[in-house]
């Protein structure tokens, strides 16, 4: 039988994350996002509620300069002011009961030892319910705020964050034996000495002696999300991450990319499977199809197409603010993400795509406006394409998740498509059934590689 889809809800610690503009809507709380208290009300409602993960994007740097300024990104709230969302994470956990709680850290913007050590403390606190997507930062300026004097070349990067990991690895894979503290009162042990070791990592950019700091937490290596369509950054995936967020422009077209990836994923030496693909997804419901269609109509006058123009630049590494709308993209491509450059390529197969089309696209491509009925009807499309998770993006905090967990998911339910009731356990057991890496993973290499 079909698995279930899994359901994460995409968020930011921002007023302005995806569709830009919406925050102006009377019912939106977005703006609230400085309290705690509108966080851990939103963890508690998607838990309850059904949802698998909530998935907080992140960036340490804005993106590149619209009409030659960062006014635009101050202006509209475009991802700034933009909080830590690392940082409350032990909050929500201790709110929730099964909900996955993914966060997004750069290569960039921690040392490995110190990120492996907050993870296995988040993991430990969070009952090994974190989640950790992979990203390299393709925002210049996020190179500049740590020193650099421009974003790394796209493939370097890649490479970077193969060390990277490989790092975090052997931290968390090999540093400690399962049994290594027995905090045994009576003779006095705490822990195993000969069962603790340093890992001696001597790469191109990283020493790191160890060991690791923290003891073996639920999952030792966090769920590993990843996202990215360029050839490296699928390459990467392939040999790393168990969940990869895509962003197709239909069923068809996502059934050809995961078809690919999971032959890379095959070469890299892991079974086609260890991969599920979250496709991102956007929902307008209605009672009926006319209105779906008016309230879709009613959202489209609050979207701010001139961000949505400034938000796409940053994907792409160049201001778009100063070419026409009319503009080939193939005509501005950079050394920033290659992602969004063949995403957009797919959504327009007949004709090469301007800059009106990405702006247009950012904000209708993933939307899926209908009755429940209907949405679940597509769903079951995106399923049968080889999609195991749907990726949901609002247009209101907290009205788009409440909306879809009433109207949408007992729908789903009948249909198989939706887990009847929300599932205990780690974030790698919902989607994988087991609580920590299998044997294909490459940091499985490193479990007993560092005993004497």
């Amino acid at each position: 039988m079909p698995r279930p889809l899994r359901f994460a809800a995409f968020v930011m610690n921002t007023t302005s994350h995806i569709t830009h503009g919406a925050w102006r809507l009377p019912e939106a709380r977005q703006t609230d996002f400085n309290s705690l208290e509108h966080w851990v009300s939103l963890a508690v409602e998607l838990d309850r509620g059904g949802f698998d993960f909530v998935f907080f994007a992140d960036v340490v740097g804005l993106y590149a300069d619209h009409r030659g300024s960062w006014e635009k990104f101050v202006e509209s709230g475009l991802q700034i002011p933009s909080n830590d969302p690392s940082v409350i994470v032990s909050a929500l956990a201790h709110a929730t009961e099964n909900l996955g709680i993914a966060i997004t850290s750069s290569i960039l913007q921690e040392h490995p030892f110190n990120f492996a050590r907050k993870i296995s403390t988040l993991d430990h606190a969070t009952r090994g319910r974190i989640a950790w997507n992979i990203v390299t930062s393709l925002s210049a300026n996020a190179w500049r705020n740590f020193g650099y004097d421009d974003i790394t070349p796209h493939d370097e990067r890649y490479a970077w964050a193969e060390e990277y990991v490989d790092v975090v690895y052997k931290l968390w894979e090999g540093s400690w034996e399962d049994d290594a503290l027995p905090q045994d009162k009576v003779r006095g042990v705490h822990g195993e000495f000969d069962r603790v070791h340093k890992i001696h990592h001597v790469g191109k950019r990283y020493r790191v002696e160890g060991p690791h700091l923290v003891a073996p937490s639920p999952q030792r290596t966090p769920l590993l999300f990843q996202a990215g369509s360029s050839p490296a950054g699928r390459r990467f995936a392939a040999r790393n991450a168990e969940a990869q967020f895509i962003s197709s422009p239909s069923p068809d077209a996502a059934r050809d990319l995961i078809a690919d990836t999971r032959g890379l994923v095959a070469e890299a030496g892991r079974h086609p499977d260890d991969l599920t693909f979250f496709q991102g997804l956007s929902f307008v419901i209605g009672s009926t199809e006319q209105e779906a269609r008016r309230r879709s109509a009613e959202l489209d006058e609050y979207i701010d197409d001139d961000t949505m123009v400034a938000h796409a630049a940053g994907s792409i590494g160049v201001d778009l603010g100063h070419y026409d709308l009319d503009t080939p993209v193939g005509e501005v491509e950079s050394e920033g993400s290659r992602s969004s450059l063949r995403w957009l390529r797919e959504a327009v197969p007949d004709r090469e795509p301007t800059v009106r089309d990405l702006a247009r696209l950012r904000s209708r491509n993933s939307r899926v406006v209908g009755t429940p009925e209907q949405i679940a009807d597509v769903l079951g499309r995106w399923r049968d394409a080889g999609v195991g998770g749907i990726n949901v993006i609002n247009y209101t905090i907290p009205g788009s998740y409440r909306e879809f967990i009433e109207h949408v998911l007992p729908q789903l339910r009948q249909r198989g498509l939706a887990a009847p009731e929300p599932e205990p356990g780690t974030a790698r057991r919902k989607l994988t059934g087991r609580d920590r890496l299998d044997d294909r993973h490459p940091a499985a290499a490193y479990r007993g590689a560092f005993g004497r």
